[in-house]
């Protein structure tokens, strides 16, 4: 497991009930009952951590039980000693052996759209259209 350097921690006998909000990286250890958005971070969820929460974040990572639905930007990682009963919706899973998962999946895909010929600021032309991947 990653460290908790450079996060915020929140420790296994700390108990929130209510709504954690932030803008940068968090692991919690504890319990949390209520929600958790970081819109712009990584969530990890300790081995010891009890989370009834829905979670909302660019990246979640999980090695403790989750009760709720998780939201990822990004992707959503269940490892070996995770535990989670609740919908799940990410760019990307990825779910170790051992891991335990009750709930919806749904992997969300990268939208693709034209953009402008960059010397003229016009739509591409020529018949090539020129993508990007916008998330």
């Amino acid at each position: 497991m990653k460290s908790a350097e450079g996060s915020t921690v929140i420790g296994r006998s700390v108990k929130i009930v209510g709504d954690v909000t932030g803008k940068e990286d968090l692991f919690v250890d504890g319990v949390v009952e209520g929600t958790i958005t970081l819109l712009e971070s990584r969530l990890t969820v300790g081995p010891n951590a009890h989370l009834l929460a829905d979670l909302n974040a660019r990246e979640v990572v999980i090695h403790g039980i989750v009760e709720g639905n998780i939201h990822a930007s990004e992707r959503i990682e269940l490892r070996a000693s995770a535990a989670v009963k609740g919908d799940l919706m990410a760019l990307s899973l990825s779910i170790e052996e051992n891991a335990s998962m009750a709930g919806r999946v749904e992997l969300l895909e990268h939208t693709v759209k034209p953009v402008a010929d960059h010397r003229t600021g016009a739509p591409a032309s020529n018949g090539a259209v020129p993508l990007t991947m916008q998330k």
